[in-house]
């Protein structure tokens, strides 16, 4: 049965309060409600979310298992400590610095697919190798699902070190293979909204921002080794840039 649309929520399948946990838990990180601060009556909350008493309770008991907020009985809502720091993700300018980033992280144990497979290569990307071996699935950094990645290895170098990149990360296991030179690398930044899929797996709310990030790596003879197609959670995200003169 499709999801009724809500005015605010949209028609994700994410459980209403999840979605509004996190939206106070935004307003908590960004200042909105300081710690020592009471949170605003659960009517004032219906109204402004257009949402069930019930949805409002769940979304408080969530914060509060997360030490966020701090009910009490006659006396409100507290919010007693912002959410936790991320490990944000740089969007980085260097291959080493980029495999450096992914220390730490790990596939979710549950790929998604995972196969032979063609990716989409302009020429300007270089030059397709004869066969690819693909697999999507999804990255978790201390135990929270950020990204969802759609990666495509020439299928002679996923030969090399087939258990190793079904198990690890693929981007490291890639640059640690003995002899196997990436004469170039780059990658673009789109942002861009979560569709339902994507909401589903990072769980997070329908359009809600994304960085859309399409990577390719190509050998000594401009062969594409390496495509990846990945699709990051907007809070997870940290750009900087060095603006020169």
């Amino acid at each position: 049965m499709a999801t009724a649309h809500h005015r605010i929520f949209g028609a994700t399948p994410i459980p209403r309060y999840v979605q509004l946990a996190e939206l106070i838990r935004q307003r908590v990180a960004k200042g909105h409600w300081p710690p020592g601060s009471l949170l605003p009556s659960i009517e004032h909350l219906m109204a402004e979310f257009d949402v069930a008493r019930v949805t409002v309770r769940q979304a408080i008991a969530l914060l509060a298992d997360e030490e966020i907020l701090s009910p009490q009985r006659g006396r409100g809502t507290f919010v007693t400590g912002k959410p936790g720091a991320r490990r944000r993700l740089r969007v980085e300018t260097s291959l080493d610095d980029l495999v450096t980033m992914y220390s730490g992280d790990r596939p979710d144990h549950a790929t998604l697919a995972e196969g032979v497979s063609t990716p989409e290569i302009i020429p300007s990307d270089g030059i397709a190798a004869p066969k690819y071996y693909f697999m999507r699935r999804v990255h978790s950094r201390d135990g929270e699902r950020y990204c969802v990645i759609s990666i495509y290895i020439d299928h002679r170098v996923y030969r090399r070190a087939a258990a190793r990149f079904r198990r690890e990360l693929a981007l490291p296991v890639l640059t640690s293979l003995r002899g196997l030179k990436i004469a170039a690398a780059r990658q673009r930044l789109t942002i861009s909204t979560a569709d339902i899929e994507t909401s589903r797996l990072l769980s997070i709310p329908l359009n809600a921002p994304v960085a859309e990030v399409r990577r390719i790596m190509c050998g000594p003879d401009r062969t594409v080794i390496y495509v990846a197609e990945v699709t990051y959670r907007g809070d997870y995200i940290h750009l900087e840039m060095d603006l020169k003169s």
